[in-house]
């Protein structure tokens, strides 16, 4: 903006004879005012960033000031604020303290509010622009080192998870093999021998090893065939699965209800959509084994909305605080003592390849995983 012409060139002399003759008690006062940490590694920078901005007002009112001037200085001071790791606040709190102990200066200066306020109006301006330049370079600052973090962070997952992908090989390899003869033989021995107790027990714990071992495997590789998908009865996946699960129901001491659309399909990967609803109500049962209450209480719904169906998996255990919800789904995130941290992440990545969504709502005594999968239009024949 340019300086006053005509008249007003004295009163913009007098001012910056004014501002001269008290630019030390103006510094001193304005550093005493500002917010400064102690650890802050650019402190000492402080006060000649300030006396610079002081410098910029003075000229100023002498001619009129390049944006450029203002702006090298305002990216300056960003970078360093950021260097700094100082709150974006704090700096513009301190630009409002110089701004305000300028006017302040020059309303003592003796010249007339009315001849002042085009100076103040200037003033106001210059300090704007550079408040405007300095936040926005320290937001895209800002913004660079978060993506910088998150490549190394997404990098590190993605080390973890090659790691994961090699062991999970390796231990698929040495277990399955001899966990399935294990698993036939003990058919055998329940075929010949019907009587013998404790076979049905056996049996479950081997299952939900398999599904222990499986889901190793999906957290390493996680594809979704077109071929591999079916056509599948949604109340039939759900009788299967807690039929599976009725021991740990049982053991939970846990009362489940559903509510499943009889006929109602969706095309899909099976044994992964299973594997997928099986973890989140084990989740839930051990969740719900948090409630000291004897109304421990499980629900499972399907709604079918437009081209989606919808599932419902609620309990009544504790609540998921707020900042954890999201990170749940991060991979080896757990608060489990014994968790892998893959299971809600091997859900979403499963979810997400066959083009649905999953997320948490979370309250006092009530927990719901809600999952979204597109739905196929053809409904099979009921028997």
């Amino acid at each position: 903006m340019n300086s006053l012409s005509g008249s007003t060139h004295s009163v913009e002399e007098k001012i910056i004879k004014f501002l001269e003759e008290t630019e030390e008690d103006f510094l001193s006062l304005w550093k005493e005012s500002i917010i400064l940490r102690e650890d802050d590694i650019f402190k000492d920078r402080v006060s000649g960033n300030g006396h610079q901005m002081y410098l910029l007002v003075k000229k100023s009112l002498k001619s009129s000031i390049k944006d450029e001037e203002i702006k090298e200085l305002a990216y300056k001071v960003a970078k360093e604020r950021v260097l700094s790791k100082s709150n974006i606040g704090e700096f513009v709190y301190n630009v409002n303290v110089g701004r305000s102990t300028v006017i302040k200066y020059i309303i003592k200066s003796g010249i007339s509010i009315n001849d002042l306020q085009p100076i103040i109006d200037q003033i106001n301006d210059h300090f704007d622009r550079y408040c405007y330049h300095a936040v926005t370079r320290y937001t895209e600052l800002k913004d660079i080192e978060i993506k910088e973090k998150m490549v190394f962070v997404n990098q590190s997952h993605k080390d973890r998870l090659s790691l994961l992908g090699q062991m999970s090989s390796s231990f698929v390899h040495e277990f399955r093999n001899p966990l399935t003869s294990v698993m036939g033989f003990v058919k055998l021995l329940k075929n010949e021998n019907p009587a013998l107790k404790y076979m049905d027990t056996i049996e479950h714990e081997l299952d939900q090893l398999k599904f222990r071992i499986t889901q190793f495997l999906h957290a390493s590789k996680l594809e979704v065939a077109d071929k591999n998908k079916e056509e599948i009865l949604v109340k039939k996946l759900f009788d299967e699965i807690t039929a599976f699960l009725y021991p740990s129901i049982v053991d939970g001491d846990v009362k489940l209800s559903m509510t499943i659309d009889p006929t109602c399909t969706i095309v899909a990967v099976k044994d992964e959509i299973k594997q997928v609803l099986v973890n989140i109500i084990l989740n839930s049962i051990d969740a719900l084994k948090h409630n000291n209450s004897i109304d421990r209480k499980l629900c499972i719904k399907s709604e079918v909305r437009q081209e989606s169906i919808l599932f419902n998996i609620t309990n009544n255990g504790p609540e998921i605080p707020e900042e954890t919800k999201e990170a749940i789904f991060e991979p080896f995130y757990t608060t489990k003592s014994l968790g892998t941290g893959i299971g809600l992440y091997v859900c979403k990545s499963l979810i997400e390849k066959h083009n649905g969504t999953i997320y948490c709502e979370s309250y006092k005594n009530k927990t719901s995983f809600i999952i979204t999968l597109p739905i196929n239009e053809k409904k099979p024949t009921v028997d």
